[in-house]
């Protein structure tokens, strides 16, 4: 089969490989669409250690093809969204059975773009932060595929105001399209907030962003961070004021869940799965590229090029 693969040398390139078969709990996807995210970026720079020669790729859509021991085989023929570890640019792919939800309800293109990106922005807005009716929220990163979904799931559990907060300026105009209230360039923040606070903040940039979003977290609020964007930095966070406020700051790792809960993982993705199907929310793919353009995929998301979601179509 054709996949791309990550080499010794650092390079992504177009191979033929041998057809991977499921083992006990898995299933084998022929996948249709995979999706580009972040964590290809991480792998691409090295801040994820992978045996080489590693096919990249953490999101898969498709038709499962064969089932491992322990799985139904009534699955075999069924289309799923496949939330996997490695392996997702290539004509076949391999996936925990828990972690190939069923596409009920959208095509296999719009089940490339759900990906990780959807699930994460569901479980950021309503199980970590807990929004609700008249919550306010700030959600960095605005423009990015997890931003933009999160305004929308924002928006459907009610919260009064939404704020992104996007690097530039058609950064800023593109993330106003998916129910933000209000969008500020990098530039502009924190000075246009003039001191406003909100009950919830998204944060997957770090650094000096992290210490300036605790002067705008309301009292009771909660400060949720998945990811550091600008720095690995660590940042320390003053418990005792946090304390003092009633304020938390809370962390989300989709990937950790996948391995600890995967149940609960993917009871999430079908609950955001039901809102993007009845267009509650809105998958924004903006890219599409063949399977030998990996590389260039990887590279217009980590240069902030992409807006909104790019993937990759394999058959």
């Amino acid at each position: 089969m054709k996949a791309v693969v990550l080499g010794t040398d650092d390079q992504l390139r177009l191979a033929e490989t041998a057809e991977p078969t499921p083992g006990p709990g898995e299933v084998a996807i022929r996948v249709a669409y995979a999706g580009v995210q972040w964590g290809d970026v991480l792998v691409r720079d090295g801040h994820f250690p992978v045996p080489r020669p590693f096919v990249p790729g953490f999101e898969a859509a498709g038709r499962i093809v064969a089932v491992g021991d322990g799985v139904d085989e009534s699955r075999i023929g069924e289309r799923v969204i496949a939330l996997i570890g490695a392996g997702g640019y290539a004509q076949v792919a391999l996936a925990p059975a828990a972690l190939a939800v069923r596409a009920q309800g959208v095509d296999l293109r719009t089940a490339a773009g759900f990906g990780w990106t959807t699930p994460t922005a569901y479980d950021l807005i309503n199980t970590v932060t807990g929004i609700g009716p008249g919550d306010s929220v700030l959600i960095h990163a605005a423009s990015g595929a997890v931003g933009t979904l999160a305004a929308q799931f924002a928006a459907a559990a009610g919260a009064r105001r939404i704020v992104g907060v996007a690097g530039t300026t058609d950064r800023a105009d593109y993330a106003r399209r998916f129910g933000f209230h209000q969008v500020l360039t990098r530039a502009e923040f924190p000075e246009a907030l003039a001191g406003e606070t909100f009950d919830a903040i998204l944060d997957p940039v770090g650094g000096a962003t992290r210490i300036t979003n605790l002067a705008h977290l309301a009292p009771h609020g909660r400060l949720a961070v998945y990811g550091n964007i600008a720095t690995f930095e660590p940042v320390d966070i003053p418990a005792n004021d946090l304390l003092m406020n009633g304020q938390s700051l809370m962390t989300y790792n989709s990937n950790l869940l996948s391995r600890t809960d995967p149940a609960l993982l993917a009871a999430s993705a079908a609950r955001a799965l039901a809102l993007v199907a009845d267009g509650s929310v809105h998958i924004d793919i903006t890219a599409e590229h063949q399977l030998a353009d990996v590389e260039t995929a990887i590279a217009n998301l980590a240069s902030g090029v992409t807006r909104g979601k790019s993937i990759v179509r394999v058959q």
